[in-house]
């Protein structure tokens, strides 16, 4: 059975960091591309971070650039959202998801249309003070 669990958010400051993880079970999350989504309340679930199994492209949306990164711990068939600087607008319920490889141009409208096949079920980050 294919599983995603979220673990890893909580209350942070802001300008504090947060690192989330997503641990797979089911199936080798090295081989799959891998989104990192969020929705804040009252807004639509966008995509956030989505990296292609491949060659690693990975996309950003603007507004994480330079903040948030993924990483891969292949033996713990984990990955790793680092997420630095963080501001009360990153305030969200955070999920990842997991997709069999496609090319990179794919990848990356999956990335912003949200269209992953496997989900996790998300864990709540909220940036206040």
């Amino acid at each position: 059975q294919v599983q995603l669990v979220e673990s890893g958010g909580g209350l942070v400051q802001p300008g504090g960091s947060l690192r989330l993880s997503c641990a797979a079970s089911g199936f080798t999350l090295d081989y799959y591309d891998i989104g990192w989504f969020r929705q804040a309340p009252g807004k639509e679930r966008e995509g956030i971070l989505c990296i292609s199994s491949s060659d690693g492209d990975t996309y950003y949306k603007d507004s994480v650039k330079g903040r948030f990164t993924i990483s891969r711990d292949n033996a713990k068939n984990t990955v790793y959202l680092q997420m630095n600087s963080l501001k009360s607008e990153d305030t969200a319920v955070y999920y990842c998801a997991a997709e069999p490889p496609r090319d990179w141009e794919t990848v990356q409208a999956m990335c912003v249309l949200g269209d992953f096949g496997s989900w996790g079920q998300g864990t709540q980050v909220t940036v206040s003070s």
